[in-house]
């Protein structure tokens, strides 16, 4: 199951599992979208339309599963945004709450979801899509990093609550990915989420599901708790050395 599979990586994500053989459970808000992959696709893909915000619907969703498709092998928790690029003292309620309720409880409330299951199998593995931006924050990242940085405590926390079991939990933290991000971050203003990734070659969303895939087949005795994946010209979170 990988949620926010509309674009980015998510849709990255659901690209290289099913060519690597997986059955995946797509979720999204973009019914059109969704659509789009299931007729390319076809029965190896199963869509689910729900915003990861509203618990009450996608747990409606999720207990609705088809009988052969409720066994859940791997959840990618990958819906999430960043919105505005702001001073903290400046900055927009509506966009905060957003980011708060995408990023930390949504990824909560599908990880309550799915996880029971996993551990009552005593067999799974979550990928938490996090960020470098969790590592540190980065002028006027102030929300969008807290929301990351709380990505990691919740992975690693859950890592801990299922050590007793062959339940998996893997952190990935992108740096620079050019996707459709930036241009939400912004509002839609294209030539400011350009600019994001001028002078340097950015990572794709292909580069990041490339790395769920190594942890997903992994072999089951070995753990890809976390990984930080950046641009080559980029050292971290706010160090990036761009070309003229």
């Amino acid at each position: 199951m990988i949620t926010g599979a509309t674009s980015g990586i998510g849709e990255a994500c659901v690209r290289r599992f099913l060519n690597a053989g997986y059955k995946v459970i797509a979720t999204g808000r973009n019914r059109a979208k969704l659509d789009i992959l299931k007729e390319e696709f076809g029965d190896n893909l199963l869509t689910l339309v729900f915003d990861v915000r509203d618990r009450d619907d996608a747990e409606k969703c999720v207990s609705s599963l088809p009988e052969d498709w409720k066994e859940i092998d791997v959840l990618i928790n990958n819906a999430g945004l960043a919105l505005g690029l702001d001073p903290e003292y400046q900055g927009d309620f509506t966009d905060w709450d957003t980011m708060i309720d995408t990023n930390i409880k949504g990824l909560l409330t599908m990880t309550r979801l799915i996880v029971p299951e996993m551990v009552a199998r005593n067999r799974g593995h979550v990928i938490n899509i996090g960020s470098v931006a969790g590592d540190a924050a980065y002028v006027n990242g102030n929300v969008y990093c807290a929301t990351k940085a709380a990505v990691k405590s919740i992975t690693d926390g859950l890592r801990i609550d299922v050590a007793h079991t062959e339940v998996r939990v893997t952190l990935l933290k992108p740096g620079l990915v050019e996707t459709n991000f930036s241009n939400v971050r912004f509002h839609g203003d294209k030539d400011r989420a350009d600019n994001v990734y001028k002078g340097i070659t950015p990572l794709t969303g292909d580069d990041i599901a490339d790395a769920a895939l190594y942890a997903a087949q992994a072999p089951g005795h070995v753990q890809i708790a976390e990984m930080l994946i950046l641009a080559t010209h980029q050292a971290n979170g706010s160090t990036i050395v761009r070309r003229n």
